[in-house]
């Protein structure tokens, strides 16, 4: 085997969740039924495995799944999970049917599709298939308008083999805290979409789910979170970067979390580079002095940021070893001058946990101005996972 993997531990998975269901029904709050959790695990479930993670969190009680289109669906379903599986970003035309016959929920975010999803329905001839309902509360992304709750009404009225099983909407700030700009976009969206919520009830239409909570919302806004919230990097570990950066540490003590993936690779290589001599594509690292440089077995096309070139480090031997020189497709160049003994087959982790010593994602993200979610997305299907019970 190659010498890069990544290794994923399901029960900090778990556990993150079963943090997150506890944080969001708190006792001393009165409600009939516990608030439901969607565990978002579209993407590849953050690079960590979609099938596998859904099947740990169906285990653990998730009450539904979040994916981004059927094909991640469909996945999920053949690896036997059997809770709701909510399709966020809707269905393109000719979808309709695979929807139906996996049993997927799709969330309509255009009027004409409630046409599209009837006529699919009537064919298979099933009685009633229950969607969600996308608002756009101020993101711009996808949804209908809220002054287009009327024409969803009466279209809602003409398909009768259609059941509207929820209503949802999609934060663009809520991790900023900030008087102005974008730290009131949070409260503004929130508003609009209540605003359209009541007029859908006021026209005689049930929403039945209201979700609203994305990660950082979870954590920090408990009056979005409605029936139902929807985590999704918490759920791996990491917490949004909270704006303003003096609040992020008090805000993370709220709901620790446990990260779950570690990316790993092997020094395959070792030379010895005198001062002044280029390293790498371009040369682009010369050392200031006669440097021990090590070759990863681990590239961009595994799922190192490109940007980390001369800017992140690797954790090796309980220290830190500054990545060097332009990182390329299939290996990476680190400096292990000041690392006494390292030698070919030693394990670097790229980001991760190495016994007692921890070098985290979210760190490695900010360090070169990205999200976490961009650095566990990037882990390529050629890693292999490893999965810990």
């Amino acid at each position: 085997m190659r010498p890069v993997w990544a290794e994923i531990a399901l029960p900090a998975i778990v556990r993150n969740f079963k943090s997150i269901k506890s944080y969001v029904n708190p006792a001393k709050e009165k409600r009939t039924t516990p608030r439901q959790v969607l565990c978002i695990v579209k993407g590849n479930a953050y690079g960590h495995g979609g099938p596998q993670v859904a099947v740990a969190l169906e285990k653990a009680g998730s009450d539904w799944f979040g994916v981004t289109c059927t094909e991640e669906g469909i996945g999920l379903r053949k690896a036997g999970v059997r809770k709701p599986i909510l399709i966020l970003t809707g269905f393109v035309p000719g979808e309709e049917q695979r929807l139906l016959e996996h049993n997927l929920t799709a969330v309509i975010h255009r009027c004409e599709q409630l046409s599209q999803l009837e006529r699919a329905v009537a064919r298979r001839g099933k009685r009633k298939v229950s969607f969600h309902l996308k608002i756009d509360s101020g993101m711009n992304r996808l949804g209908i308008s809220p002054s287009d709750v009327d024409c969803f009404a009466r279209q809602l009225a003409k398909s009768p083999h259609l059941q509207l099983g929820g209503v949802m909407t999609h934060f663009a700030s809520s991790e900023s805290f900030s008087e102005t700009g974008v730290g009131r976009q949070t409260r503004e969206q929130e508003e609009r979409f209540y605003v359209a919520l009541e007029r859908l009830r006021s026209l005689g239409i049930d929403p039945g789910i209201v979700h609203l909570a994305n990660s950082a919302a979870i954590v920090t806004r408990p009056e979005t979170w409605a029936d139902m919230v929807r985590p999704g990097a918490i759920l791996y570990g990491y917490h949004p970067g909270y704006d303003p950066i003096e609040q992020r540490a008090e805000i993370e003590k709220r709901l620790p979390l446990e990260p779950a993936m570690s990316l790993r690779s092997k020094i395959i290589s070792l030379r010895d580079v005198p001062a002044g001599v280029g390293v790498g594509y371009g040369s682009s690292f010369l050392p200031q002095k006669s440097s021990r440089i090590a070759v990863l077995a681990a590239g961009y096309g595994d799922g190192i940021h490109r940007s980390l070139g001369n800017r992140g480090s690797v954790l090796i031997r309980g220290a830190l070893a500054p990545m060097v020189g332009i990182v390329s497709m299939d290996v990476t160049m680190i400096d292990v001058t000041e690392i006494p003994g390292a030698q070919i087959g030693d394990v670097a982790t790229i980001y991760g946990t190495d016994g007692n010593f921890s070098h985290p994602a979210h760190l490695v993200a900010r360090s070169i101005g990205t999200v976490t979610s961009d650095l566990l997305c990037a882990v390529s299907q050629r890693v292999p996972r490893i999965y810990f019970h």
